[in-house]
């Protein structure tokens, strides 16, 4: 004899296929609940990763702040990097330059190809600690002697450059001379400066492969005509979320004078947007949990209809009107769990082999679904936020038993006589 309460046992003895119509809405309805669970899963767990490795890529070649003079350049940087390197929040600093030039190849066959970059010179003993640049080299190696230069993987590739080729660089303080000596006659002609692509770089993050190139401190100082000076300091700190705490520790430490942009700053634009998109996705494909529900709902009143006979039976030989809301309500709350479970394990299956996936539809189709130069990354990002499966699973489960309290509602404030009269 079966230990569970006879609500229950009544209600699966319901639910059991018995290819009728009422069994397969009750199907369609358990596959609408797998189907919403894990395309929720799914969606929210891929803007969660693309909010994680977009945060990496940012921070990874750019510095979680910036420490500039307020007026001019900084001419005394090395006195500068002195308390902050101090800091025990800070995990490393390094002086920088940097500013938009004009970029033209020398290719061996064929015109020449233009871009306009931005230059980042960067000093080699710091550069490490500030960020992943000096690990990143594809090609080729990190060597900024001389005239040497690095150049992005995606730039590479738009303006066929190898290790190994030249360009020229025009800084504009060039471009302004060379305007100002159009019309003039027996002047000094004002030329490029002549770099030697030295390596190649890959940092993660398409923008900084396609628009940056990178240079010797040194030769950055002398394409601007800064003499000593640099444009001012990178700092990467040991936790970048105590960046607000960093600031105003070294807005104390260094007095008046200075400006610290700091990265949530500088990214609030893409980040905020993402964040924004995250939650209106989320909002939006919780209808689909909603039309599921009244699928379940549909079910459920169908039901109550075919068994309205065995309501009145029921009634008749003594059962409460809870006991029969609750024959009708497990029977949702079966449903919804047989759905949020099976929706948890597919939507779970799909994150993890989402780039298998992706590879197999571009290999089988020619199509790109996630186009690198877009979305800035190679492949697709996820991350399993527990607190955000939770909210999914949770929320799912909630709105199938709301779904099936008003047929139970009805089905228990059927009386006997009325239920029995019409059979």
């Amino acid at each position: 004899m079966s230990r569970l309460p006879f609500e229950l046992s009544l209600s699966l003895r319901y639910l059991r296929p018995k290819r009728t119509f009422v069994s397969v809405i009750s199907l369609i309805s358990v596959v609408g609940v797998t189907l919403g669970v894990a395309v929720l899963i799914i969606v929210i767990s891929v803007m969660s990763g693309f909010d994680r490795q977009l945060r990496e890529k940012l921070l990874g070649f750019n510095s979680h702040l910036k420490v500039l003079q307020t007026q001019a350049t900084m001419h005394n940087f090395e006195e500068v990097m002195g308390p902050v390197a101090s800091n025990k929040l800070v995990k490393g600093v390094a002086p920088f330059v940097l500013g938009k030039v004009l970029l033209e190849t020398q290719p061996s066959a064929g015109s020449a190809l233009v871009d306009a970059p931005w230059l980042r010179g960067v000093d080699p003993k710091f550069e490490g600690n500030v960020s992943v640049l000096t690990n990143s080299i594809t090609t080729g190696t990190f060597d900024l002697s001389g005239n040497g230069m690095l150049v992005g993987v995606e730039m590479a590739r738009a303006l066929k450059l190898r290790v190994g080729d030249k360009v020229s660089v025009y800084s504009p303080r060039q471009l302004q001379k060379m305007k100002a000596q159009k019309d003039k006659k027996n002047t000094e002609v004002t030329t490029a400066t002549e770099f030697d692509i030295r390596g190649i770089f890959d940092v993660g993050y398409y923008e900084f492969n396609a628009a940056v190139i990178v240079t010797s401190l040194a030769n950055a100082q002398d394409m601007y005509d800064l003499g000593d000076a640099v444009h001012g300091l990178l700092v990467m700190l040991k936790d970048p979320y105590q960046v607000f705490v960093a600031r105003d520790q070294l807005r104390d430490a260094l007095g008046l004078g200075f400006t610290i942009p700091i990265w949530p700053d500088e990214n609030a634009g893409i980040l905020n947007a993402l964040a924004v998109e995250k939650s209106v996705m989320f909002y939006l494909l919780f209808f689909i949990m909603i039309v599921a529900a009244f699928g379940i709902c549909s079910a459920l009143i169908t039901f109550v209809v075919q068994k309205t006979r065995e309501i009145g039976i029921l009634k008749a030989v003594g059962a409460t009107n809870g006991q029969v809301m609750w024959i009708f309500l497990s029977q949702s709350v079966i449903v919804g769990v047989l759905g949020v479970i099976s929706g948890f394990g597919l939507g779970m299956l799909a994150v993890r082999y989402r780039n298998e996936f992706l590879r197999t539809m571009n290999h089988l189709t020619g199509w790109e679904l996630f186009p690198a130069s877009i979305y800035n990354f190679s492949e697709l990002p996820a991350l399993i936020v527990p607190g955000d499966i939770a909210i999914i699973c949770g929320g799912s489960l909630v709105i199938c038993v709301l779904a099936g309290i008003i047929p139970a509602w009805n089905a228990g404030r059927l009386k006997p006589v009325e239920a029995l009269r019409h059979e």
